[in-house]
């Protein structure tokens, strides 16, 4: 009687196909050259790799061919393939090879020739950083170029846990990871931006076509200025910066509005900050006012909370003058930012000698005097402090004959490819992405 093999192909051929379209494995044998003495080569070992990070990430290498044993090799990969191939020797091999080459470098080229094969455009480069929260016990490497797994800011919102930091660019169109590198826990994005910013200017000069990089507010530094000139940015100013709480009243009271669409206009001027010319554009956008209103919402709600507890503990203080309880209030008052003073009244409290209760003829010990007072909702400042927080700063400075206003906006606001880039890497395909990042062997857990 024959025997039945039974394989299961399951989702792995969509990646594969997608492996072969793209050519991913001669892409990497041409950089990776094969050792005759094995049977896969490194571009079928990363392909293996890829497809096991679907399903098998947790398990140890040696495990490996334990995963491919019901899988059709013949179709994933190509004719002739074997589950044991696929064992930890050639992988650790062909990991070791990856990482003496360069894991930045080998994904930055494969990145690009994907995106020169499948025509995507390079033209806005989105650049951001985000974290990987990491749990366990991490035995210290004496390497100097290991990532050190340490507590930081977490964009995870786990405080708890420590992390690294990934840095990502990625294209525009379709959010393609271009170039990706690995940090220190604890490392923050203004040296990451502007060692970035420095690499990319030798790249963007190469270039045949013009590129432009887009990135948040914390790219806009007077440490970077220097580097940022010799590049074309877009970016958005950051609010700390005393100028954008100039130019946004300018804009909403000069009315000189442009539509980008039915819900978002904006106002531009020219001027020199951080020594280049510049264009900055206010925008303001129905969606923005939404989130404005709900922030001030909360804010105001918060501050009344703080306002109640400062006045209960006001009222229920004695001033020994008169005038010393108005002096108090007002002091209060000055750190109120959405509400004001209403009605307020001084109460005069007076202390007579002897016991009992005191006679119109008992002589006065003491007088002291209490401030009691109501306070409203500053609905003036509050209307008027809506508009300004609905309203960004974007800058360039990139010449408006090269990019428009409009799509300056555009670009800036598609910064959503980056997000998307990440959470591609923060699904259990990470696993295999860190192949690229940094040698696996670093991170132990």
């Amino acid at each position: 009687m024959a025997s039945v093999h039974v394989e299961r192909l399951d989702h792995l051929g969509l990646i594969a196909c997608m492996i072969k379209d793209v050519g991913l494995i001669s892409l990497i044998d041409a950089r990776l050259v094969p050792d005759a003495q094995e049977e896969i080569t490194p571009g079928e070992a990363v392909a293996g790799m890829i497809l096991n990070g679907l399903g098998f990430a947790n398990r140890p290498l040696s495990l490996t061919p334990q995963f491919f044993t019901n899988k059709p090799l013949d179709l994933l990969l190509r004719p002739g393939i074997r589950a044991e191939m696929c064992n930890r020797f050639t992988l650790g091999r062909t990991r070791d090879a990856i990482h003496a080459y360069g894991c930045d470098l080998l994904l930055s080229e494969l990145a690009l020739a994907v995106c020169a094969q499948e025509r995507i455009a390079q033209r806005f480069p989105h650049l951001d950083t985000t974290s990987f929260s990491l749990s366990g016990t991490y035995v210290p490497e004496s390497d100097k170029q290991a990532i050190h797994i340490t507590h930081g800011s977490s964009k995870d919102h786990r405080p708890d846990l420590k992390q690294v930091v990934l840095e990502l660019l990625v294209s525009q169109d379709g959010g393609v990871p271009l170039v990706s590198k690995s940090w220190d826990g604890n490392t923050s994005d203004t040296p990451i931006f502007k060692e970035r910013a420095e690499a990319l200017m030798a790249a963007f000069a190469r270039s045949p076509t013009p590129r432009y990089l887009v990135a948040e507010a914390t790219l806009y530094t007077e440490d970077t200025a220097a580097t940022l000139a010799q590049l074309g940015f877009i970016t958005r100013i950051p609010g700390t910066l005393k100028l954008v709480s100039q130019v946004i009243p300018q804009a909403l009271q000069g009315d000189r509005w442009h539509r980008l669409d039915e819900t978002t206009r904006y106002d531009g001027l020219e001027l020199c900050h951080y020594g280049m010319a510049q264009r900055w554009l206010v925008v303001s956008s129905q969606a923005a006012m939404e989130r404005a209103e709900a922030s001030i919402t909360t804010a105001q709600q918060r501050a009344w909370d703080t306002i109640e507890k400062q006045l209960l503990h006001g009222h229920a203080k004695r001033f020994a003058t008169p005038e010393a309880a108005p002096a108090a209030l007002q002091a209060l008052s000055k750190a109120w930012r959405y509400h004001q003073l209403d009605t307020s009244r001084v109460i005069e409290h007076k202390r007579s000698t002897g016991k009992g209760r005191p006679t119109p003829t008992s002589p006065l010990k003491a007088i002291a005097w209490q401030m009691h007072a109501q306070v409203r909702p500053a609905q003036e400042v509050i209307e008027a402090h809506k508009p300004q927080s609905a309203c960004f700063v974007i800058g360039t400075n990139i010449h408006a004959c090269h990019v428009s206003d409009a799509e300056v906006i555009r670009a800036y606001k598609a910064q959503s490819g980056v997000e998307g880039g990440f959470r591609f890497l923060k699904d259990p395909l990470f696993f295999v992405s860190s192949l690229f990042v940094k040698k696996p062997s670093r991170i132990q857990g």
